[in-house]
């Protein structure tokens, strides 16, 4: 939705796929950088903006897309209809700038259907029980595709993107990163988690919770390439039953290097200490990720944790300033150049040796690691961020993701 072109793309794919017999609903996003423009504005006028204000202000962004989208249609001679959440209505909580879905009125949007048309409508956005508009946060256009889909139980919900689909790690790092045919919504959850930019978080969540297929395709492609050949194209995801595990004991690589971490030094080994120093972080609303707490010597033991790197100063002069008092620690040292490379595949389920070949993997490169967490499809090391590339290539080469 870059450009009036483009809009006129996303109008001739759409009717494509609507002439192939298919009832239609398209969610399309702000135009590019529109968003950002007009959160800029704001910015400008007030520092700190009320969010009420500012989901009323960021909602106009793609109330534009979607005329300019039913406009894009009826040119092409596609009856079209568009609409915003608030008219749908896609009912939310009150969070503003970070509302959560909590219904969809489809009885609107299936009557247009039902008498051909192709509907439009915004994402990112709804409105809450008092009748203000609210946003769904960053990347919400996803979750409002996905939620959408579900209300209406949609046979799949396209999501079409900058990218062709899910690969086993950033192509920009390995060049011969492979494009999966099909990865499970579990999967895609810890690779979105862990750092892979495909999707948004919420969109996964939303679409493993209500079991909806959900296709990754890019928007980058003929808009007039065969429906067959467009209709198997991207990523797949779907239902570990639906895949097949056993060809694949790691699907993918995911780093990030959005890490920090913070040592608490010399503090007692007693019941509450982990309440104690992480309490104070979470009140602060700072999300705490890898926790590793060291044996205990004469009393005393060292407690690590890992944050987001832009939540860095604030949790070290937290900590530095009540939390190091409070419990007698001897001294608070932080690092944030670390990042986090992660190995996932639901295949770790019926295999063993995952964690011994990746462990052996970056040792023989001569990278050390700091700390470990793992989950039942997931096993994740903090290392020196600049590690990071030679870390993900030599784990991409080592599970053979190469080869397919």
């Amino acid at each position: 939705m870059g450009s009036t072109e483009r809009i006129k793309n996303v109008a001739r794919r759409v009717a494509k796929w609507h002439d192939a017999g298919h009832q239609i609903v398209v969610v399309p996003s702000a135009m590019s950088g529109e968003t950002n423009r007009l959160l800029g504005l704001a910015k400008e006028i007030n520092a700190d903006p009320d969010p009420r204000e500012l989901d009323m202000l960021a909602s106009t962004g793609e109330q534009a897309s979607v005329a300019l989208l039913a406009i894009a249609l009826q040119s092409i001679g596609k009856e079209a209809v568009s609409y915003t959440g608030w008219q749908v209505p896609i009912i939310t909580d009150s969070a503003y700038t970070k509302s959560r879905i909590q219904s969809i009125d489809d009885v609107k949007v299936k009557k247009d259907l039902d008498a051909g048309k192709v509907v439009v409508i915004t994402g990112f956005q709804g409105m809450d029980a008092d009748g203000n508009i609210t946003t769904l946060g960053r990347g919400g256009s996803d979750t409002s595709a996905v939620a959408v889909a579900a209300a209406l139980k949609a046979a799949e919900c396209l999501i079409y993107t900058d990218v062709d689909g899910v690969y086993t790690t950033d192509p920009r790092v390995v060049s011969e990163a492979r494009r999966l045919k099909t990865v499970t919504f579990e999967e895609m959850l810890e690779m979105a988690s862990l750092g892979s930019k495909v999707l948004q978080i919420r969109s996964v969540e939303f679409a493993g919770n209500y079991r909806m297929p959900t296709r990754v395709l890019s928007s980058l492609t003929d808009p007039l390439m065969p429906l067959e050949e467009e209709a198997q194209s991207g990523t797949l995801i779907s239902f570990e039953e639906d895949t097949h595990m056993e060809q694949a004991t790691i699907t993918g690589i995911a780093f990030s290097r959005d890490e920090a971490k913070i040592t608490v030094r010399g503090v007692p080994d007693k019941p509450g200490i982990a309440f104690q120093i992480l309490g104070p972080v979470a009140d602060a609303n700072i999300e705490v990720d890898m926790i590793v707490q060291n044996i205990s010597v004469d009393g005393k033991t060292d407690f690590t944790f890992t944050v987001p790197r832009a939540d860095y100063d604030k949790s070290m002069k937290l900590i530095d300033s009540g939390v190091k008092a409070t419990l007698g620690a001897t001294h608070v040292v932080g690092d944030n150049k670390v990042s986090k490379v992660s190995v996932v595949g639901v295949g770790m389920r019926s295999h063993v040796g995952i964690a011994s070949q990746m462990f052996r993997t970056l040792s023989e490169d001569g990278i050390n690691i700091q700390m470990i967490s793992t989950s039942e499809i997931k096993i994740s090391v903090l290392i020196d961020e600049k590690y990071t590339e030679l870390a993900v290539r030599a784990l991409h080469k080592a599970f053979g993701l190469e080869k397919g």
